[in-house]
């Protein structure tokens, strides 16, 4: 077999199971492991897929910059965005994470909402500028252009000693074995961060994310009090992350 062939067949796989186990495919096609991993390795250079040990998973959509995710999903993040919105209840102090999801969350919040807002992205602050009973803390730092968020030690030092009643994660991939992961590792530092100081934790789970992987560990999925996720994700990825002992509110 020609290695397009067996690359075009890696692709196949990855599509129809949502992850290749390299010394099945090895088996199946009679070649080595070795050869296998050489064709995950090159198409993982390709931006095709993210190697994990013993194979690979799909790339999320969600590594790409922030003005491409706004076209993607849009319906799902917004019916996420409303369930997370609902979720907030008058005088809390909330942390709310970067991202396109993150936004459409700010734009489903009510405009008699009364809280305390704090948050790592400009975004953020700038969407909850008409809500005259909201109050922003925005954290500054070094910008990640990536996600238009703030990160580095001058923003974890910011948030030291900060708490929150419940925090508004948003990460690039979730997984039932990979976990809560995202494509830069200040950035990950930071949503741990947030996560470690909040009483509760919320994934904004838009149906994109589930059963992709990033390069950076943010958390495990025991680590979070629930993910919010819309009525049309895919039934045998929710399945597998109930499994795997995360909770599902469903939007």
């Amino acid at each position: 077999m020609l290695t397009v062939e067996r690359k075009a067949l890696l692709l196949d796989t990855l599509a129809r199971d949502g992850r290749i186990v390299a010394k099945d495919v090895a088996r199946r096609l009679r070649i080595s492991e070795d050869t296998i991993r050489r064709d995950l390795r090159e198409l993982a250079g390709d931006g095709k897929l993210i190697r994990v040990h013993g194979g690979a998973m799909p790339v999320s959509p969600a590594t790409q910059d922030f003005t491409a995710r706004r076209s993607v999903a849009n319906d799902s993040k917004r019916s996420v965005a409303a369930k997370a919105a609902s979720l907030v209840e008058s005088g809390q102090t909330v942390f709310i994470d970067g991202g396109t999801t993150s936004l459409a969350l700010c734009q489903s919040f009510p405009e008699a909402l009364r809280a305390q807002v704090i948050t790592h992205a400009p975004t953020v602050a700038v969407a909850l500028n008409d809500h005259p009973g909201v109050e922003v803390l925005l954290i500054g730092g070094r910008m990640y252009p990536h996600s238009v968020v703030t990160v580095g030690a001058m923003a974890l030092e910011q948030l030291d000693g900060m708490r929150a009643d419940v925090f508004f994660l948003g990460v690039s991939g979730i997984d039932a074995t990979a976990g809560l992961t995202t494509g830069d590792a200040e950035e990950a530092a930071m949503k741990r961060a947030f996560l470690q100081r909040a009483a509760e934790t919320y994934v904004l789970a838009s149906s994109e994310k589930l059963g992709t992987t990033a390069r950076f560990r943010v958390a495990a999925l025991a680590d979070v009090t629930a993910a919010i996720c819309d009525g049309d994700a895919d039934p045998k990825q929710r399945r597998a992350l109930t499994k795997a002992g995360l909770a599902i509110v469903a939007a």
